[in-house]
């Protein structure tokens, strides 16, 4: 198997069926790092666990998605170290930072700056026009993988390469009419 990723002659990647060629090898967030984000974002104001998820994924650009097994064990973790309290409005349990929370934030401040300056790099098109446009990078990375394999296997069939143009194509216009 090459060394592209994507199914393409991209260089940089993890394998066909690997990740893009600017991604990161690895997880989205290194050990520690969603504690940190998640303070990070409740300094923000006040949150709920599932308004946090989305959050998240909007800020990745719709990369990572964080499940709620590992939100609310997160948020647990840090309400018993006293990082966070938590009280319900509306049904939902919300989250607001305490003074030992704002501390350890401004103590992990560096890393909390790189995690955002890494989903940045996911997230740019949520930054620009808000985090509905960043929800949709998700499926375009996946039909822009489907195009590159489709033309990787072609095999340098013209017939087969005008069909993907033509499918690519008419997805556009689609678009262009909503």
């Amino acid at each position: 198997m090459n060394r592209y990723s994507w199914g393409c002659n991209a260089p940089g990647g993890g394998g066909a069926w690997g990740y893009a060629p600017w991604a990161r090898r690895g997880r989205f967030f290194e050990a520690g790092e969603v504690r940190i984000a998640i303070l990070s974002l409740i300094s923000e104001g006040p949150k709920h666990g599932y308004e946090l998820m989305k959050v998240l994924e909007a800020r990745s650009g719709g990369i990572y998605k964080v499940s709620a097994g590992t939100m609310y064990p997160a948020l647990a973790q840090l309400e018993d170290e006293g990082m966070i309290v938590s009280e319900q409005k509306d049904g939902r349990r919300v989250y607001q930072l305490t003074d030992l929370g704002k501390k350890e934030l401004e103590r992990e401040r560096a890393t909390a700056d790189e995690i955002w300056r890494r989903a940045s790099q996911w997230g740019d098109w949520g930054q620009w026009m808000g985090p509905g446009v960043a929800m949709i990078s998700g499926p375009l990375g996946a039909l822009l993988k489907s195009a590159f394999r489709a033309m990787k296997h072609s095999g340098g069939d013209p017939e087969h390469r005008r069909r993907v143009e033509e499918i690519l194509e008419r997805a556009r216009r689609e678009l262009e009419a909503l």
